[in-house]
């Protein structure tokens, strides 16, 4: 995980978190609008970073790649 995709996921999980606690959601369907707002917060960011940049948040990497770990 890049930098970038880091920060985009804290952003997501940081919105998901102050949301929940302002608007206290008791229910699942309530829990799944405040993660899915938390998620879009994010989303948002990410589309106008790469308009912004011209380059790709999300990256192909993964720790398999990085650390040349082989699959079972």
């Amino acid at each position: 995980m890049t930098n970038k995709e880091l920060v985009i996921n804290m952003l997501a999980e940081l919105s998901t978190k102050e949301i929940s606690e302002t608007s206290n959601p008791e229910t699942m369907m309530e829990h799944k609008d405040v993660a899915r707002r938390g998620g879009n917060i994010a989303r948002e960011a990410r589309l106008k970073l790469e308009a912004e940049t011209g380059k790709k948040v999300v990256s192909p990497l993964s720790a398999k790649s990085v650390l040349r770990i082989e699959s079972d």
